[in-house]
């Protein structure tokens, strides 16, 4: 392993910034000061530069095996690293659904290979796999995904008897997807009935997948777990309505109930469909300004404790479907955290608060092992920006292998410089360097 030192950066890091050197050798953090002349391999002048724990993305969807003509780990992962995401952890709707241990550990061996990225990913529950599920070895594997509203690849888990063993029994963190499928159903029968299929457009869709179809199941999955006292985090939160189910009243890692807010809900709202169309079309759907605002306001104020992505791409044809037909996701990971920065300057939140939500808690919700931080003895996870260097999305800049972004033509008020994953660049000055893989997360359960 080569050494790595970094001189007179930045650090944006457990709510403060300071200038420093950070000298890195054998993947991890060994040394940070205000002042280090250890000689090192590489050398980087990081002065005008800010350097931030790389991100931890809780819910990707990357859509390996399966369905590799959308997306895969290796362009993924890459579109990651150059976005400043250092690790992620990634779904099971892939195909087939990750619902045996044996598929789970498929998807870990590709991952070895390709992942340019630390990876994590969840093993899947179903109506009828609880067997499966209490294999799962909480050290290695993030948690257990549990659709209780249907989404891309269809693992609703809808058996009343199925919710209680898998919330009653589950080794450890589960992660829900909440949409209530009798409501979402109803919803859309009246819509048809006064439209017709052809009828149904874009703006529809947060009407359809309501905000009640949203609190319904929401609430349903936070019952479940008080009643079990299952470790329990609801991944993107789209209103306003739903924050009253969390606390924010004691430390993060006392909680056994936590949320996740998503840079679609953060950044756009109902208004943008008439120019974003089905490009911003997600489950659950992004709805009004004041629920935008709602889940902003969570974030800073400790309702919500972690902010991901939901990275799921489409291809461009699946995406220009009429609204009925057209799938629900799209690419995020590679802007997350320039899509953060805008925020940053916008006066919405600070440096610290984006660290805190994006690496920190991420890590400390999940028990991510020696990640999430940058401290001494700690992987070096690390992403250098140039705050005041703007960078215009554009076709030929988008790693993500389905070619498109909900942000295309939009210019960002930062770029990001450099990307290191345990120890290695892994992206430097608008190229991906193809030496090493990520490291497989570990967790201290």
């Amino acid at each position: 392993m080569s050494s790595i030192l970094i001189k007179s950066a930045q650090l944006v890091n457990e709510g403060k910034v300071e200038t420093a050197d950070i000298y890195i050798s054998n993947g991890r953090i060994e040394m940070i000061a205000q002042e280090i002349n250890h000689p090192a391999d590489q050398e980087i002048n990081a002065e005008g530069l800010h350097l931030f724990p790389g991100l931890i993305d809780d819910q990707v969807h990357f859509r390996e095996p399966g369905l590799t003509y959308k997306a895969d780990i290796w362009h993924e992962s890459r579109a990651a690293v150059a976005g400043g995401t250092t690790s992620f952890m990634e779904m099971p709707n892939t195909v087939p659904n990750t619902l045996t241990q044996e598929l789970l550990q498929d998807k870990y061996d590709i991952a070895g290979k390709n992942a340019l990225a630390n990876y994590s990913f969840f093993m899947g529950a179903a109506n009828d796999n609880l067997e499966e599920v209490l294999k799962t070895n909480p050290r290695d594997v993030c948690g257990i995904k549990v659709f209780m509203g249907s989404s891309t690849g269809n693992m609703l888990v809808d058996n009343e008897k199925a919710l209680e063993g898998i919330f009653a029994n589950s080794p450890t963190l589960i992660a829900t997807h909440c949409e209530d499928e009798a409501t979402i159903k109803a919803n859309l029968a009246i819509f048809k009935e006064q439209y017709g299929e052809d009828g149904l457009k874009i703006e529809m869709h947060p009407l359809i997948r309501s905000a009640e179809a949203c609190y319904l199941s929401s609430s349903k999955a936070v019952e479940l777990a008080k009643k079990h006292d299952t470790r329990l985090h609801i991944l993107h939160i789209s209103t306003a309505r739903e924050i009253e189910l969390f606390r924010n009243d004691i430390p993060l890692k006392d909680k056994k109930i936590t949320a996740e807010a998503c840079i679609h809900h953060l950044w756009f709202s109902d208004q943008d469909y008439v120019t974003k169309g089905n490009f911003i079309k997600w489950n659950p759907a992004v709805k009004t300004v004041n629920d935008r605002d709602h889940i902003l306001k969570a974030v800073l104020d400790g309702h919500i404790d972690v902010i991901a992505t939901d990275h799921a791409p489409h291809t461009i044809e699946e995406k220009t479907q009429p609204y009925a037909s057209a799938p629900s996701g799209g690419p995020l990971v590679q802007h997350a955290l320039q899509a953060l920065l805008d925020m940053v300057k916008a006066g919405k939140m600070t440096l610290e608060q984006l660290v805190q939500k994006s690496a920190h808690n991420t890590a400390t919700l999940f028990q991510v092992e020696d990640r999430g931080y940058i401290r001494e003895g700690y992987w070096a996870d690390l992403v250098l920006v140039d705050l005041n260097k703007p960078y215009t999305v554009s076709k030929e800049n988008i790693l993500s292998k389905c070619g498109w972004s909900p942000f295309e033509g939009h210019t960002f008020s930062s770029t990001i410089e450099h990307t290191i994953v345990s120890g290695k660049v892994a992206f430097s000055k608008g190229q991906i360097i193809e030496k090493g893989a990520g490291e497989r997360l570990l967790f201290n359960r």
